[in-house]
Protein backbone atom coordinates (compact mmCIF):
# COMPACT_ATOMS: atom_id res chain seq x y z
CA UNK A 1 0.00 0.00 0.00
CA UNK A 2 1.32 3.35 -0.99
CA UNK A 3 0.96 6.43 1.58
CA UNK A 4 1.50 10.14 0.67
CA UNK A 5 2.64 12.06 2.58
CA UNK A 6 5.40 15.38 2.81
CA UNK A 7 5.02 16.54 -0.35
CA UNK A 8 2.90 19.52 -1.83
CA UNK A 9 -0.72 19.66 -2.76
CA UNK A 10 0.10 19.09 -6.27
CA UNK A 11 1.07 15.44 -5.73
CA UNK A 12 -1.99 14.28 -5.09
CA UNK A 13 -3.57 12.84 -8.14
CA UNK A 14 -6.96 13.87 -8.94
CA UNK A 15 -10.05 13.54 -10.41
CA UNK A 16 -11.40 10.05 -11.99
CA UNK A 17 -8.04 8.28 -13.96
CA UNK A 18 -8.47 4.83 -13.12
CA UNK A 19 -12.15 4.94 -13.64
CA UNK A 20 -12.66 2.52 -16.21
CA UNK A 21 -10.47 -0.33 -13.24
CA UNK A 22 -12.89 0.97 -10.79
CA UNK A 23 -15.73 0.16 -12.30
CA UNK A 24 -14.33 -3.45 -13.39
CA UNK A 25 -13.46 -3.85 -9.60
CA UNK A 26 -16.67 -3.59 -8.81
CA UNK A 27 -18.03 -5.53 -11.41
CA UNK A 28 -15.49 -8.34 -10.15
CA UNK A 29 -16.57 -7.75 -6.57
CA UNK A 30 -20.28 -9.25 -7.16
CA UNK A 31 -18.79 -11.77 -9.68
CA UNK A 32 -16.44 -13.20 -6.98
CA UNK A 33 -18.49 -13.10 -3.71
CA UNK A 34 -21.90 -13.01 -5.38
CA UNK A 35 -24.52 -9.82 -5.07
CA UNK A 36 -26.14 -11.39 -1.62
CA UNK A 37 -22.87 -11.64 -0.44
CA UNK A 38 -21.96 -7.98 -0.88
CA UNK A 39 -25.11 -6.96 0.18
CA UNK A 40 -24.22 -8.29 3.07
CA UNK A 41 -22.06 -5.99 4.48
CA UNK A 42 -24.97 -2.96 4.92
CA UNK A 43 -23.41 -1.21 7.67
CA UNK A 44 -20.31 0.33 8.10
CA UNK A 45 -16.83 0.46 10.18
CA UNK A 46 -17.95 3.15 13.20
CA UNK A 47 -15.44 6.31 14.12
CA UNK A 48 -15.12 4.96 17.90
CA UNK A 49 -14.54 1.43 17.30
CA UNK A 50 -11.39 2.10 15.19
CA UNK A 51 -10.23 5.62 17.28
CA UNK A 52 -6.64 5.13 18.74
CA UNK A 53 -5.42 8.06 20.59
CA UNK A 54 -2.14 8.83 22.23
CA UNK A 55 -3.52 7.34 25.30
CA UNK A 56 -3.91 3.31 24.32
CA UNK A 57 -0.69 1.34 24.26
CA UNK A 58 0.26 1.58 20.81
CA UNK A 59 0.94 -2.96 19.90
CA UNK A 60 -2.76 -3.30 21.83
CA UNK A 61 -4.47 -0.55 19.89
CA UNK A 62 -3.60 -2.10 16.37
CA UNK A 63 -4.30 -5.60 17.72
CA UNK A 64 -7.93 -4.05 18.62
CA UNK A 65 -8.33 -2.06 15.60
CA UNK A 66 -7.25 -5.14 13.48
CA UNK A 67 -9.81 -7.41 14.96
CA UNK A 68 -12.73 -5.01 14.65
CA UNK A 69 -11.49 -5.40 10.70
CA UNK A 70 -10.98 -8.97 10.77
CA UNK A 71 -14.77 -9.42 12.39
CA UNK A 72 -16.46 -6.44 10.10
CA UNK A 73 -15.01 -8.48 7.07
CA UNK A 74 -16.14 -11.69 8.42
CA UNK A 75 -12.50 -13.23 8.65
CA UNK A 76 -12.14 -16.28 10.95
CA UNK A 77 -10.91 -14.97 14.44
CA UNK A 78 -7.42 -15.64 14.89
CA UNK A 79 -4.74 -13.81 17.29
CA UNK A 80 -3.03 -10.52 15.58
CA UNK A 81 0.42 -10.69 16.20
CA UNK A 82 1.93 -6.87 15.90
CA UNK A 83 5.27 -5.60 14.99
CA UNK A 84 6.82 -2.42 13.37
CA UNK A 85 9.83 -1.97 10.47
CA UNK A 86 11.10 0.00 8.72
CA UNK A 87 9.92 -0.48 5.31
CA UNK A 88 8.55 1.05 2.07
CA UNK A 89 5.01 -0.01 2.46
CA UNK A 90 2.57 1.53 5.06
CA UNK A 91 1.82 -1.91 6.30
CA UNK A 92 1.79 -5.77 5.72
CA UNK A 93 -0.70 -8.18 6.59
CA UNK A 94 -0.15 -12.26 6.33
CA UNK A 95 -0.96 -15.25 7.60
CA UNK A 96 1.33 -16.30 10.58
CA UNK A 97 2.25 -20.21 12.36
CA UNK A 98 -0.72 -21.66 14.07
CA UNK A 99 -3.15 -19.22 12.03
CA UNK A 100 -2.63 -16.02 13.86
CA UNK A 101 -2.54 -12.55 11.23
CA UNK A 102 0.90 -11.55 11.27
CA UNK A 103 0.38 -7.08 11.04
CA UNK A 104 3.40 -5.26 10.45
CA UNK A 105 3.56 -1.75 10.26
CA UNK A 106 5.58 1.51 9.31
CA UNK A 107 6.96 2.98 12.86
CA UNK A 108 5.60 6.25 11.06
CA UNK A 109 1.81 5.15 12.62
CA UNK A 110 3.38 6.00 15.82
CA UNK A 111 3.28 9.59 15.02
CA UNK A 112 -0.07 8.92 12.71
CA UNK A 113 -2.18 7.10 14.63
CA UNK A 114 -5.11 8.39 13.39
CA UNK A 115 -4.81 6.87 10.06
CA UNK A 116 -3.79 3.15 11.28
CA UNK A 117 -7.71 2.30 10.98
CA UNK A 118 -7.54 3.51 7.63
CA UNK A 119 -4.15 0.97 6.47
CA UNK A 120 -5.62 -2.43 8.23
CA UNK A 121 -8.83 -1.47 6.43
CA UNK A 122 -6.80 -1.58 3.07
CA UNK A 123 -4.99 -4.82 4.49
CA UNK A 124 -7.44 -6.62 5.98
CA UNK A 125 -9.20 -6.13 2.68
CA UNK A 126 -6.62 -7.82 1.12
CA UNK A 127 -6.38 -11.17 3.10
CA UNK A 128 -10.10 -11.11 2.44
CA UNK A 129 -10.38 -11.23 -1.48
CA UNK A 130 -7.01 -13.63 -1.02
CA UNK A 131 -9.59 -15.65 0.73
CA UNK A 132 -12.33 -15.05 -2.36
CA UNK A 133 -10.09 -15.83 -4.86
CA UNK A 134 -9.95 -12.32 -5.87
CA UNK A 135 -6.71 -11.63 -6.02
CA UNK A 136 -4.69 -10.40 -9.06
CA UNK A 137 -1.63 -11.17 -10.40
CA UNK A 138 -1.04 -7.66 -12.18
CA UNK A 139 0.02 -5.50 -8.62
CA UNK A 140 -1.33 -1.91 -9.84
CA UNK A 141 -4.85 -3.88 -11.03
CA UNK A 142 -4.84 -5.44 -7.47
CA UNK A 143 -4.53 -2.31 -5.24
CA UNK A 144 -7.35 -0.65 -7.15
CA UNK A 145 -9.44 -3.94 -6.89
CA UNK A 146 -8.78 -3.81 -2.99
CA UNK A 147 -8.96 -0.28 -2.28
CA UNK A 148 -12.27 -0.31 -4.49
CA UNK A 149 -13.36 -3.66 -1.87
CA UNK A 150 -12.79 -1.76 0.99
CA UNK A 151 -14.68 1.19 0.21
CA UNK A 152 -17.32 -0.84 -0.98
CA UNK A 153 -17.74 -3.30 1.88
CA UNK A 154 -17.85 -0.46 4.31
CA UNK A 155 -14.31 -0.49 6.16
CA UNK A 156 -12.32 1.82 3.28
CA UNK A 157 -14.63 5.48 4.16
CA UNK A 158 -11.65 5.75 6.04
CA UNK A 159 -8.86 5.70 3.26
CA UNK A 160 -10.78 8.69 2.16
CA UNK A 161 -11.01 10.43 5.24
CA UNK A 162 -7.09 9.89 5.38
CA UNK A 163 -6.67 12.47 2.65
CA UNK A 164 -5.92 15.98 3.68
CA UNK A 165 -3.92 18.86 2.35
CA UNK A 166 -2.62 22.41 3.86
CA UNK A 167 -1.03 24.97 1.26
CA UNK A 168 2.03 23.29 2.40
CA UNK A 169 1.56 19.52 1.99
CA UNK A 170 -0.65 16.83 1.40
CA UNK A 171 -1.15 13.02 2.69
CA UNK A 172 -3.58 10.26 0.62
CA UNK A 173 -3.27 6.43 1.46
CA UNK A 174 -3.57 3.72 -1.03
CA UNK A 175 -4.21 3.80 -5.01
CA UNK A 176 -7.02 5.62 -5.96
CA UNK A 177 -7.72 9.35 -5.97
CA UNK A 178 -9.97 11.44 -3.35
CA UNK A 179 -12.52 11.35 -6.11
CA UNK A 180 -12.50 8.02 -6.94
CA UNK A 181 -12.92 6.84 -3.16
CA UNK A 182 -15.80 9.19 -2.91
CA UNK A 183 -16.92 7.51 -6.29
CA UNK A 184 -17.03 3.98 -4.79
CA UNK A 185 -18.04 5.45 -1.55
CA UNK A 186 -21.61 7.07 -3.27
CA UNK A 187 -22.08 3.66 -5.16
CA UNK A 188 -22.08 2.12 -1.62
CA UNK A 189 -24.02 4.72 0.25
CA UNK A 190 -26.79 4.82 -2.64
CA UNK A 191 -27.22 1.00 -2.34
CA UNK A 192 -27.71 0.78 1.51
CA UNK A 193 -29.09 4.40 2.11
CA UNK A 194 -26.16 5.56 3.93
CA UNK A 195 -23.81 9.07 4.31
CA UNK A 196 -20.51 8.53 5.02
CA UNK A 197 -19.93 12.46 5.10
CA UNK A 198 -20.98 12.48 8.94
CA UNK A 199 -18.05 10.28 9.77
CA UNK A 200 -15.39 12.59 7.92
CA UNK A 201 -12.87 14.32 9.71
CA UNK A 202 -10.94 16.11 6.43
CA UNK A 203 -12.70 18.31 4.82
CA UNK A 204 -10.49 17.64 2.07
CA UNK A 205 -12.49 14.19 1.96
CA UNK A 206 -16.18 15.93 2.46
CA UNK A 207 -15.33 17.63 -0.97
CA UNK A 208 -13.74 14.71 -2.64
CA UNK A 209 -16.82 12.45 -1.58
CA UNK A 210 -19.14 15.35 -3.15
CA UNK A 211 -17.45 15.19 -6.50
CA UNK A 212 -17.70 11.08 -6.52
CA UNK A 213 -21.41 11.49 -5.47
CA UNK A 214 -22.48 13.51 -8.87
CA UNK A 215 -20.88 10.94 -10.94
CA UNK A 216 -22.51 8.02 -9.08
CA UNK A 217 -25.76 9.83 -9.27
CA UNK A 218 -25.05 10.31 -12.74
CA UNK A 219 -24.71 6.50 -13.26
CA UNK A 220 -28.01 5.89 -11.88
CA UNK A 221 -29.91 8.67 -13.53
CA UNK A 222 -28.91 7.76 -18.00
CA UNK A 223 -31.47 5.95 -20.13
CA UNK A 224 -32.47 3.69 -20.43
CA UNK A 225 -33.27 3.73 -16.90
CA UNK A 226 -36.50 5.33 -16.29
CA UNK A 227 -35.47 7.16 -13.74
CA UNK A 228 -32.94 9.53 -16.38
CA UNK A 229 -33.59 13.14 -16.83
CA UNK A 230 -35.52 14.92 -19.50
CA UNK A 231 -32.64 15.95 -21.74
CA UNK A 232 -31.17 12.76 -21.63
CA UNK A 233 -35.11 10.42 -22.26
CA UNK A 234 -35.41 13.21 -25.54
CA UNK A 235 -31.88 12.21 -27.02
CA UNK A 236 -32.79 8.73 -26.40
CA UNK A 237 -36.11 8.53 -27.94
CA UNK A 238 -34.34 9.96 -31.06
CA UNK A 239 -31.82 7.39 -31.18
CA UNK A 240 -34.37 4.35 -30.32
CA UNK A 241 -36.67 5.56 -33.64
CA UNK A 242 -33.35 5.36 -35.35
CA UNK A 243 -32.90 1.79 -34.01
CA UNK A 244 -36.04 0.75 -34.46
CA UNK A 245 -36.24 2.03 -37.96
CA UNK A 246 -32.80 0.09 -38.75
CA UNK A 247 -30.90 2.87 -39.42
CA UNK A 248 -27.33 3.24 -37.88
CA UNK A 249 -26.84 4.48 -34.28
CA UNK A 250 -23.63 7.05 -33.73
CA UNK A 251 -21.79 5.21 -30.50
CA UNK A 252 -20.71 7.57 -28.18
CA UNK A 253 -23.55 9.49 -27.76
CA UNK A 254 -24.61 8.21 -24.30
CA UNK A 255 -23.89 5.46 -22.16
CA UNK A 256 -25.70 2.37 -23.69
CA UNK A 257 -25.04 1.15 -27.82
CA UNK A 258 -28.12 -0.60 -30.02
CA UNK A 259 -27.98 -3.61 -31.60
CA UNK A 260 -30.20 -3.72 -34.64
CA UNK A 261 -29.23 -6.65 -36.54
CA UNK A 262 -31.83 -9.37 -36.98
CA UNK A 263 -35.51 -8.96 -34.89
CA UNK A 264 -36.33 -6.46 -32.25
CA UNK A 265 -33.31 -4.27 -31.51
CA UNK A 266 -31.69 -4.27 -28.36
CA UNK A 267 -30.01 -1.61 -25.90
CA UNK A 268 -26.51 -2.58 -24.30
CA UNK A 269 -25.81 -0.97 -21.01
CA UNK A 270 -24.22 -1.04 -17.54
CA UNK A 271 -25.73 -2.09 -14.62
CA UNK A 272 -25.87 1.21 -12.50
CA UNK A 273 -25.07 -1.41 -9.02
CA UNK A 274 -22.27 -3.24 -10.32
CA UNK A 275 -21.26 -1.92 -13.52
CA UNK A 276 -22.78 -5.69 -14.97
CA UNK A 277 -23.45 -5.18 -18.82
CA UNK A 278 -27.37 -5.90 -19.32
CA UNK A 279 -28.73 -6.05 -23.12
CA UNK A 280 -32.44 -5.40 -23.30
CA UNK A 281 -35.22 -5.33 -25.78
CA UNK A 282 -36.58 -2.01 -27.24
CA UNK A 283 -40.00 -2.38 -26.22
CA UNK A 284 -40.67 0.39 -23.91
CA UNK A 285 -41.00 0.46 -19.91
CA UNK A 286 -39.95 -3.14 -18.60
CA UNK A 287 -38.38 -4.48 -15.22
CA UNK A 288 -35.19 -5.86 -15.77
CA UNK A 289 -32.47 -8.15 -13.18
CA UNK A 290 -29.08 -7.69 -13.37
CA UNK A 291 -27.41 -11.24 -13.82
CA UNK A 292 -24.42 -9.98 -12.13
CA UNK A 293 -25.53 -8.20 -8.86
CA UNK A 294 -29.29 -9.74 -9.25
CA UNK A 295 -30.47 -5.82 -8.37
CA UNK A 296 -34.18 -5.17 -10.33
CA UNK A 297 -34.27 -2.12 -12.72
CA UNK A 298 -36.89 0.16 -13.74
CA UNK A 299 -35.75 0.86 -17.46
CA UNK A 300 -37.67 2.21 -20.23
CA UNK A 301 -36.13 0.87 -23.18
Amino acid sequence: MTVGGGGTARDVERGFPHLAEVRGALRALYRGMSGDRVRSFSTSVLPVDVALDDAEELTGGVRRVAGVMIRHLGLPEAPVDVRFREMPEAAWVEPAAGGAYAVELNPRFDRHRRDIGAVLAHEMTHVLLHRSGLALADTAADEILTDTAAAYLGCGWLLLDAFRQSALTSQKLGYLTPEEYGYVLAKRALLHGEDPRVWFTSPQAYDAYGKGLRRAEHDAAQPPLAGAGWAARRRYGAQRGSARAGLPVPVGVGPYRFETGGGTPRVVFDCPVCTGRLRLPVQGPLRARCGVCRTVLECDT
